[in-house]
């Protein structure tokens, strides 16, 4: 039958647009696809190929390619060569990693499905997918997620469910495209400040992590669903008083006082460490207070606020009331804080 299926599409030559092998028991890709070259679309899910034959190389025009449910164990680098490629399906392989120089020629890709694989990280050459606009590596073993894939400009969906992924990276606020987020079944305890930018972010689902606490903008997204069954939303107590002083390393005096007058736009302090990019470092880690609105350095006191979710999301049944992180600089401030402003005690 897939000879007959073949012998069919080769009499087709340079007209054949699409390939269909389905199901075949195919232990080995057919090397005479390279005489395919108008080829579009070549569909090889559910067999037993657990290589690319090189001549896959000669397919220039493919646009869509399947190799679901095979016997994989890398992401081929003879994918390079497929420089017309917009859809590539890998899902149900055995990969565990990206064969280097696999995603060079991959200019044009738009939707990349690796789920139920078995990747533990991302290659940083990830970020060369300049169009990808679709991702989904849901059901592998990543533990973190590389820096590279938050430069992914136009990438409106990003899945990586039930993974072991323990935090988001900052830079995650470049995904300026992003639409939908879903990190399901991780081991997520924060989610990063940068979050908050992400102004087009419409669906996010985070159920099933280990959340206690969100970002202080969080209220201010503009999402349509929002979901967090199965976090333990808040495990620390709060406690409403604490009456110590402040003392302040010579860092954080010097640090505040140059940020004091920064806020102020001090010429001679503008000009003055223009020179210095060890300073500028240090000061690019700077906190806002949420009592004072100033800028520090030292996390002086961990607060939270409760508030209720927006009303334009769609939200888990389970959420009344957000838990909001907030940073204080100072018990003088802490102790002008309102009565919807907690202290945190650690349990």
């Amino acid at each position: 039958m897939t000879e007959r299926l073949l012998i069919r599409a080769l009499k087709g030559g340079k007209n054949t647009k699409i390939v269909t092998l389905c199901g075949k028991k195919i232990a080995k890709m057919p090397s005479t696809l390279e005489k395919l070259t108008g080829l579009q679309t070549l569909v090889l899910q559910n067999n037993r190929i657990s290589k690319v034959c090189p001549e896959i190389s000669a397919l220039t025009q493919l646009t869509a390619l399947n190799l679901g449910n095979n016997l994989l164990e890398e992401v081929p680098e003879e994918l390079k060569f497929l420089t017309s490629l917009k859809k590539l399906h890998l899902f149900g392989n055995r990969i565990h990693r990206f064969l280097p120089g696999a995603c060079d020629g991959l200019q044009n890709l738009i939707l990349l499905n690796l789920n139920n694989n078995l990747l533990t990280c991302l290659p940083g050459e990830i970020r060369r997918l300049k169009r990808l606009t679709y991702l989904s590596i849901n059901f592998n073993q990543l533990a973190s997620i590389p820096k590279e894939l938050c430069f992914l400009g136009n990438l409106s969906e990003l899945q990586l469910n039930y993974n072991q992924l323990i935090c988001i990276p900052e830079e995650i606020k470049f995904l300026k495209k992003l639409q939908k987020l879903l990190l399901v079944r991780n081991d997520i305890e924060y989610l990063p400040e940068g979050l908050c930018d992400l102004t087009h972010l419409r669906i996010l689902d985070i159920a099933g992590n280990i959340v206690h606490i969100f970002p202080s903008q969080f209220q201010n997204l503009k999402l349509k669903e929002f979901y967090c069954e199965g976090n333990p939303l808040l495990l620390k107590q709060p406690v409403h008083a604490v009456d110590q002083e402040d003392v302040w390393s010579l860092l954080e005096i010097a640090s505040r006082f140059v940020m004091n007058h920064l806020a102020e736009n001090n010429p001679l302090i503008m000009q003055a460490i223009v020179g210095y990019p060890h300073i500028r470092n240090i000061l690019s880690q700077r906190k806002e207070c949420a009592i004072c609105g100033k800028s520090f350095l030292t996390m002086w006191l961990e607060c939270v606020q409760f508030v209720p979710p927006s009303k334009n999301w769609k939200i888990s049944r389970n959420v009344q009331l957000i838990p909001l992180r907030m940073l204080i600089c100072s018990y003088k401030c802490f102790n002008r804080r309102g009565p919807d402003l907690f202290g945190i005690a650690q349990v």
